[in-house]
């Protein structure tokens, strides 16, 4: 009887230190690589998915992708815009 009770108890403590090497390691090198890199996936996700939104927002607001006519014209605003706005005004 008392050497079944030896056997049970080495098996026990077999167990335990079993699982808090287990545990520890595993935490180690498991879940926290894992978890990064969840994060990091997340993370880009997130981006293209606010990029993607931005540029579709982009394209609501312009729907016929025209650009500023005026746009560069520094030197004489007037001048330029007249010809710019005009072409037979030359």
């Amino acid at each position: 009887m008392e050497t079944k009770t030896n056997v049970i108890i080495v098996g026990v403590v077999f167990v335990l230190v079993g699982l808090g090497l287990g545990y520890f390691w595993g935490g180690k090198n498991g879940y926290d690589q894992g978890y990064q890199k969840a994060t990091a996936d997340i993370q880009a996700t997130q981006a293209e998915v606010a990029e993607k939104a931005a540029g579709e927002a982009a394209k609501v607001a312009n729907p016929f992708q025209s650009t500023n006519p005026l746009e560069g014209v520094s030197a004489n605003p007037f001048k330029d815009a007249a010809k710019k706005l005009n072409p037979f005004a030359q």
